[in-house]
């Protein structure tokens, strides 16, 4: 088959379908993948075909509107931000999916790319599969993962009806944008008030580990959890003061944001800096998309840009992360403790995950990050044995499994 992937958003929202593309190209498929220009490098340099699709997240990311509405943590706010640049965007994610549409037997796509594969596969009459790293289909076992997890408290309709109302917040922010692409360039009529409907009912993928999320029971046959789709680990050389910094001393912890921003990246590195200090760890920095400042750390403390995770995370005590799917993925396969820092969207829903698998401590919301908290949980994570042991143990687990292999199997025993 020419099977094109389309995923949208910051890299934790993108590699997970270099990953998945990988192997649909093992199993013997034509792999495209559109994205942003930005992870052109990214998808070329696993041999994957690129098609690039206009916009750029970490300019929107960057923006003084969301990084004030990041630091409320108001999903409302930063739900309406972010519909301001789908409207800008969506045109010209139609026309550059025609593209990388053309020649497709089939699309996949997740969150990031759902909602224009979706008017794509009615445009192109080319069926759509629905490949997600959060879990996006109504159960009564947990709530929705843009959902407080206190939720989970009312019961299983309120998991359920929480699940149904996630998907109607993605379509609604959306709707707009979606009407004008599909008048404007698809030549399409809007979609239905409450979503478009498939072209054909299809396997659902979910990119999870089921030892970090087990399948829920009222899942039918069409839901398929996978495992986690993770990059084969790169042969990459660490600069040499890196290197020289981790053989220093003992393992130090990871710290980074990815994706998300800060108001004030110097006040949120100097409480970072101070909570080290306090717990008497060394760091690693990554600084990200601009959560954290390289000004004025101390020399047990190392910044860089950005680490691949499959090779840095083995080698630290624990990793402190924003708590996006595919960084938390990351992080449980290294088989360390994670303490979760969350700031919207679904990262509480994975930092409660951490929490009760216990795997990490109660997670540290941004608007609650400073010195005295980060400081007790980097001191619980790094002295606990039993949630050491946990971890690693975990860490074991996710990485004997084939996550993409099986999801590749899926899409490949289709009869399109």
């Amino acid at each position: 088959m020419n099977i094109t992937l389309i995923a949208l958003g910051s890299r934790g929202d993108v590699q997970p379908y270099v990953a998945l593309g990988l192997g649909l190209r093992r199993a013997g498929h034509a792999v495209r993948l559109a994205s942003h220009d930005t992870f052109r490098d990214l998808v070329t340099g696993a041999g994957l075909e690129f098609a690039p699709m206009r916009g750029n997240v970490q300019e929107v990311v960057n923006s003084p509107e969301m990084r004030a509405a990041l630091a409320s943590g108001n999903m409302l706010a930063i739900n309406r931000v972010s519909a301001r640049a789908t409207q800008q965007g969506a045109l010209l994610w139609a026309e550059d999916g025609l593209v990388a549409a053309r020649d497709a037997d089939l699309l996949v796509a997740g969150l990031g790319g759902l909602n224009v594969a979706q008017a794509l596969s009615e445009k192109r009459r080319v069926p759509l599969v629905e490949a997600h790293v959060v879990p996006f289909h109504p159960t009564r076992a947990f709530p929705g993962a843009i959902f407080p997890p206190a939720t989970a408290r009312l019961g299983g309709w309120a998991n359920r009806l929480s699940h149904v109302l996630t998907r109607q917040v993605m379509w609604q922010m959306f709707r707009a944008a979606d009407t004008r692409a599909r008048r404007e360039v698809l030549g399409l009529p809007a979609a239905p008030l409450f979503g478009p409907r498939p072209l054909r009912s299809l396997p659902t993928l979910h990119g999870i580990s089921p030892a970090v999320l087990p399948r829920p029971a009222d899942w039918d046959a069409s839901q398929h959890l996978t495992g986690s789709w993770l990059l084969p680990q790169e042969a990459w050389t660490p600069p040499p003061a890196l290197e020289a910094f981790l053989n220093a001393g003992p393992p130090p912890v990871s710290i980074g944001f990815g994706s998300m921003t800060t108001p004030d990246p110097q006040a949120t590195t100097r409480a970072v800096v101070a909570a080290l200090a306090r717990s008497g760890q060394r760091a690693v920095l990554l600084s990200g998309w601009g959560g954290l400042s390289a000004a004025e750390v101390p020399e047990t403390v190392f910044v860089t840009d950005s680490v691949p995770h499959d090779w840095l995370f083995p080698r630290v005590a624990a990793v402190v992360h924003h708590g996006g799917a595919g960084t938390t993925a990351a992080g449980l396969a290294a088989g360390v403790p994670n303490i979760v820092v969350p700031f919207f969207g679904d990262q509480p829903f994975w930092g409660e995950r951490v929490r009760q698998l216990g795997v990490g401590p109660a997670p540290v919301p941004r608007r609650a990050l400073n010195d005295r908290t980060l400081a007790d949980a980097l001191t619980r994570a790094v002295t606990d044995t039993g949630m050491r042991d946990r971890a690693a143990a975990l860490g074991a687990r996710i990485r004997a499994e084939d996550g993409v292999a099986r999801a590749a199997e899926v899409i490949s025993g289709l009869s399109l």
